[in-house]
């Protein structure tokens, strides 16, 4: 499964920005998939998750309230709502996928790049 993220870019403190994540292939295998984020210098991180079947998401503290995960089954597409964004939300943006619950993730994206200014 080949994972293609786009919708990065450039946004203002406190403005909104969408990324998308499109699989390749069907999806009707895939349990998991999520964001991770990593910022200049500094590790990959989670951002949120959610589950393809029954649309539950479980998002990282620091962006709870702001980012929104969501799901199109049928274009096998994985967004993330991003708003009230701040500047150390300034990162590449990878998503991932997994086929199980019990494992890590096995499929990544190219990876967008989101950065916001002051």
């Amino acid at each position: 499964v080949q994972l293609q993220a786009s919708g990065g870019g450039l946004a203002q403190a406190g403005g909104s920005l969408r990324v998308s994540c499109t699989a390749s292939e069907s999806t009707l295998s895939t349990r998991i998939m999520g964001w991770f984020r990593q910022a200049p210098g500094k590790e990959r991180t989670f951002v949120a998750r959610i589950n393809w079947i029954d649309g539950s998401a479980y998002y990282a503290d620091s962006v709870k309230g702001r980012f929104t995960i969501s799901r199109d089954n049928a274009k096998n597409t994985v967004y993330l709502q991003m708003n009230s964004l701040k500047p150390e939300d300034t990162a590449v943006y990878f998503c991932a996928s997994r086929g199980r619950y019990d494992i890590p993730f096995t499929y990544w994206g190219q990876g967008t790049l989101v950065t916001v200014s002051s």
